[in-house]
């Protein structure tokens, strides 16, 4: 019985991450999420803010993709183009609630792209809705 309790009490402490990050999250947070999943090259971490479609907009890809495709796209577009850094250098909330957010994204190959992004709110969800990275 103790091993089972103390099981329930794990699986519940497990657990409480996700359920507060879906249910507490916040424009800043989302912001300072997508900035450093940017910034570690992390399509995954990324693809926890797609929603059905995200708009892309990289050399090798463009136009609009499912969750399961942007990720993909995204983790090849790391490989190609690791990350030495990632600087925002503009931010911002819009009276709907989206943000957004321009930065400088250094590859260890010495390229800088600008990235662009738009982080939309539906109902009191925070989507991914468009990424675009342009070389500079």
């Amino acid at each position: 019985m103790k091993q089972y309790k103390a099981f329930v009490g794990l699986l519940l402490l497990s657990l409480f991450p996700v359920i507060s990050y879906a249910q507490g999250a916040n424009a800043e947070d989302i912001s300072r999420d997508v900035s450093q999943a940017i910034e570690r090259g992390s399509s995954r971490d990324l693809s926890r803010y797609f929603g059905q479609n995200v708009d892309l907009f990289l050399p090798r890809a463009e136009g609009t993709f499912s969750k399961t495709q942007s990720e993909m796209i995204l983790r090849d577009f790391f490989n190609r183009n690791r990350p030495s850094s990632f600087t925002v250098i503009a931010e911002g909330i819009a009276r709907d609630g989206s943000v957004y957010l321009i930065g400088n994204y250094n590859t260890r190959a010495g390229q800088t792209f600008r990235c662009y992004l738009l982080i939309k709110k539906v109902s009191q969800n925070y989507y991914l809705h468009h990424l675009q990275f342009d070389l500079q």
